[in-house]
């Protein structure tokens, strides 16, 4: 199935989609490193990426006419500082919003289904009508702000537009969830909310894949012994766990939460073990990591905190190992890519910092090959 990413940083929610099926004829970034991370796997010969069209520049140069009713899918993660609990939370006035380079995407290429995420701070009480005016857009791409209209007399012609029934032209079902990358086997706590629409005509009836992993059957696997075994943790290297509630929404046949020491158990430490890490890529210790208030790092026993992309260019403390012993370090690039699922094989351009910006801006493509999946399985029986 063919289909565009937009805002394809360093390829994450591509790399998903790809081994869902689907198969961009043209991906869409402005960053000059992320472009060069994908370039250099698409030289290197790497499978997911290796025929991607690569479209270095402005969304808002794009003409996306060009592929109507040629494509399966509009994909992307719109640049999220706008929304971001890091950032200034400027949303609707900050010239950084791409949602509506989004919505022109699906309004010129009408494709069958869009996936669309973003951050959780998209959801946030004060954003709330934003978020609404969004997800009526994406329903209904067509009916499009007039000159000089702002945003909120949009949103209200949007909504009678909505409830008065009428469905000609070009319409969309459309999903929205928050979710967990943790609940779906991602190492890492990683909240995101996810817009997934379907084009009306199509008739599909869709909802948002279950969750099949959960904090409580992790922990039920550390009181049973089974976590700390397959590790091979000595019994007095083993805290006590702590009982807890059952999960809300957790499948009773939930797979545990994995962890950062399930991650990274077969990758040496950078630190410790440095001339062991040369097979690997991207695998070298990044000195300097201090813990302080708020910026504790991450358990070794728990799913990372999330990954940060940093807001001057420097990524946040949440970037690193807390050792059950108190001490701390940087993830390397490399330990970073296992918390977010990219392929050993894929490298990362630029420096420790660049690097981790692309990946704390990156979509898990354990998560992206999830709701992937599922779409195209959908799509698939509506062909």
């Amino acid at each position: 199935m063919k289909s565009i990413e937009l805002f394809a940083g360093a390829g994450g929610l591509g790399i998903g989609l790809h081994g869902a099926g689907f198969r961009p004829v043209d991906v869409i970034e402005w960053n000059t490193y992320c472009c060069d991370t994908i370039r250099e796997n698409k030289a290197r010969g790497i499978e997911a990426v290796r025929d991607w069209k690569v479209t270095h520049g402005d969304v808002r140069a794009v003409d996306f006419k060009q592929h109507e009713g040629k494509v399966q899918l509009v994909s992307g993660g719109p640049p999220c500082q706008p929304f971001s609990l890091g950032g200034k939370h400027a949303a609707y006035d900050d010239a950084r919003d791409m949602f509506p380079q989004a919505i022109r995407a699906v309004r010129d290429a009408r494709p069958d289904a869009f996936i669309f995420e973003n951050v959780k701070g998209l959801t946030r009480a004060s954003f709330r009508n934003y978020f609404e005016y969004i997800r009526l857009q994406l329903e209904h791409p067509e009916i499009v702000a007039r000159s000089g209209e702002d945003w909120a007399t949009h949103l209200a012609r949007l909504e009678r537009h909505h409830t008065s029934g009428s469905r000609s032209g070009l319409n969309y079902r459309v999903v929205t969830q928050l979710v967990n990358a943790a609940d779906y086997g991602v190492p890492q706590r990683r909240e995101r909310v996810f817009f997934v629409g379907f084009r009306e005509d199509l008739e599909v009836s869709w909802s948002f894949p279950a969750p099949t992993h959960s904090k409580l059957a992790l922990i039920e696997s550390m009181e049973s012994g089974e976590y700390w075994d397959r590790h091979a943790v000595a019994r007095r290297n083993r805290p006590v766990v702590s009982r807890i509630p059952s999960a809300k929404n957790a499948p009773s046949d939930a797979k545990p939460w994995l962890t950062v020491r399930d991650a990274l158990s077969d990758i040496p430490d950078p630190e410790l073990r440095p001339k062991e890490c040369g097979q690997f890529l991207n695998h070298k210790f990044q000195p300097g990591a201090k813990s302080y208030p708020g910026h504790t790092g991450s358990p070794l026993d728990e799913p990372a905190k999330t990954l940060k992309a940093g807001v001057h260019g420097v990524p946040g403390g949440e970037n690193m190992l807390l050792r059950p012993d108190g001490s701390v370090r940087y993830f390397s690039i490399r330990e970073s890519a296992r918390l977010q699922t990219f392929p050993d094989e894929f490298l990362f351009h630029g420096s420790w910092t660049e690097a981790m910006r692309q990946l704390g801006n990156a979509v898990p493509v354990k998560l992206a090959r999830v709701v992937g999946d599922d779409v195209a399985r959908v799509l698939g029986a509506a062909a």
